[in-house]
């Protein structure tokens, strides 16, 4: 996969969740609204900091095998400057807790990582933190 070809499909994921984000939240709907809202209140930084939340949330969500929620989380640890040594510590209790069914949410990720790293921007925090 070319560095364009990398490039683009972290910022069609960037963009496709913005917008769909806008478009739901657009619907006068209390119960989304609020679970959205009560998700941004969750990441706020309290009796952990928001990198150890983000942290927990990329760990839950490969445990859960979201593509979509790990790739999220991922741009929101590197945005809260979780190195790569930080990141492999995380996955390496996503797959003790979730056992092998994770390494291809493991293989994804890292390919989403390393696409963020070589220059592909994904800055998840551009509409808060409704849920990934």
């Amino acid at each position: 996969m070319s560095a364009d070809s990398q490039n683009d499909r972290v910022a069609e994921f960037t963009a496709f969740r913005q917008r769909m984000n806008e478009r739901i939240l657009a619907e006068d709907n209390q119960v989304v609204r609020r679970f959205f809202a009560l998700d941004t209140q969750t990441y706020k930084p309290g009796a952990l900091d928001g990198k150890t939340k983000e942290l927990l949330g990329l760990v839950a969500s490969m445990v859960l095998r979201c593509d979509d929620c790990i790739a999220y989380h991922i741009a929101q640890c590197r945005d809260a400057g979780v190195d790569r040594a930080e990141f492999f510590e995380t996955f390496s209790v996503a797959l003790v807790v979730g056992g092998s069914i994770v390494i291809p949410h493991l293989r994804r990720g890292v390919d989403f990582l390393d696409q963020i790293e070589s220059g592909g921007h994904a800055s998840a925090a551009t509409s808060a933190h409704p849920h990934e």
